[in-house]
């Protein structure tokens, strides 16, 4: 542990800092379409989506680890940058909109011994005068941490320092969708690009270009087809998003190529496949043809 020495400051300032320890809260938040377990808690499912005539929907929260838990609930909101990151904002970028006003949850805090789960319940509450669109707001799930009894404080064996403990707190965010009226969408793959990394690893790159008021969501399959027709499964990233207002987003993956596969012959198809409905439908594909 670093101590920073106070002698030097102002005798009552000094004292003041002696008798504390400076506690910094890190803040490791991870985001649903990639992960849905951070720490011990795992959350099911990694989104929620309210359509149609949906009111309610339940989040299952699990606890994995040996030691009991308290988790705060409550609302954030994120943008999407165009190469999928998220950042953190107050207000609704032109053409966003948030759900989280709209929505009803319980409890707020939940405490979960090793082992143990506890549902979540959502209720939608629907205005009369709410416009058609779609509306996201993302339910954070923040780990909070123990307070240690009276006594239990570490003590320093420098008394003319001030000790710094990082105590890192752990969360989980997932995006909770309102949909209403009937928003469309559409989605296709542009600017392919595969380069070689090593003799076994290429990299592909790729923007999807979203056009709607709806986000699209999906998995990504990537197959070489040999000039017999036939197909090799090259890669597979699931729980590809795109939201509202963007208009695009680019994305990379890489591919282990199998020495069968010669990459100056045959072509690669991409597709992006519905992840929102059991039938898998196709919302984009596109051919890469090998120079």
């Amino acid at each position: 542990m670093k101590q920073i020495n106070t002698n030097t400051l102002p005798a009552g300032v000094g004292r003041f800092l002696k008798s504390f320890s400076c506690v910094i809260l890190l803040f490791l938040i991870s985001f649903p379409e990639h992960i849905s377990a951070q720490g011990n808690l795992l959350v099911t499912p990694r989104r929620v989506v309210f359509e149609g005539n949906q009111s309610s929907q339940e989040i299952n929260l699990a606890n994995t680890g040996q030691d009991s838990a308290t988790y705060a609930i409550s609302f954030v909101q994120y943008r999407m940058t165009d190469d999928g990151r998220f950042e953190q904002i107050e207000e609704p970028d032109p053409g966003q909109k948030f759900a989280d006003k709209m929505i009803r949850y319980f409890p707020r805090t939940v405490n979960l011994g090793p082992g143990e789960a506890q549902m979540v319940r959502m209720q939608l509450r629907r205005s009369s005068t709410i416009e058609p669109g779609e509306y996201r707001s993302h339910m954070y799930f923040r780990a909070v941490p123990k307070e240690r009894a009276l006594g239990e404080e570490e003590q320093l064996s420098d008394t003319t320092a001030i000790g710094i403990r990082l105590t890192p707190i752990f969360g989980i965010t997932i995006p909770v969708i309102v949909r209403e009226g009937n928003p469309q969408a559409t989605v296709t793959l542009d600017q392919l690009k595969l380069e070689a990394v090593n003799d076994s690893i290429h990299k592909l790159e790729m923007v999807f270009m979203r056009n709607g008021d709806k986000s699209v969501y999906g998995d990504l399959t990537v197959e070489y087809v040999s000039p017999g027709g036939d197909a090799i499964p090259m890669g597979l990233v699931r729980g590809i998003a795109v939201y509202t207002p963007n208009t695009s987003r680019k994305f990379q993956m890489d591919l282990e190529i199998p020495s069968a596969v010669n990459m100056k012959e045959g072509v690669l198809v991409v597709k992006y496949t519905n992840a929102e409905e059991t039938g898998k439908s196709i919302l984009a594909e596109k051919t890469l043809i090998f120079n």
